[in-house]
């Protein structure tokens, strides 16, 4: 049974670091997609980025508001998945969530992963 769980979230100042770690079970990394999204309170769950695995090694993609500020990366011999936050806004605060999909697409919708955490929540003091 595949198993995804989220830590590393807490209470960061804007500006600041955070990384995000996504530990999975039951199957190996490099047979999905991985990805984070966030959800704030009254907005949709929103995509953060991706991590394809390829036989090279592994493409990340990002949602359209990250410009830089994170990195997704994937750790293949602990089975982890890494979100590192850096210059943290006010407006990043969220529930973030990891997620697989196991037809290992780019997806960007909730509906393209099959697998989620239970999330972990992000607070930026201003």
């Amino acid at each position: 049974q595949v198993q995804l769980v989220e830590s590393g979230g807490g209470l960061v100042q804007a500006g600041g670091s955070l990384r995000l770690s996504c530990t999975v079970s039951g199957r190996t990394l490099k047979t999905f997609t991985m990805g984070w999204f966030r959800q704030a309170p009254g907005k949709e769950r929103e995509f953060v980025a991706g991590l394809v695995f390829t036989w090279s090694g592994s493409v990340p993609y990002y949602g359209g508001f990250v410009k830089g500020r994170f990195t997704i990366s994937g750790d293949n011999v602990k089975n982890v998945v890494f979100l590192q936050m850096n210059n943290v806004k006010v407006e990043d605060a969220a529930v973030y969530y990891c997620a697989a999909d196991s037809r290992r697409q780019y997806g960007r919708n909730s509906d393209d992963f099959d697998y989620w955490g239970q999330g972990t929540q992000v607070t930026v003091s201003s």
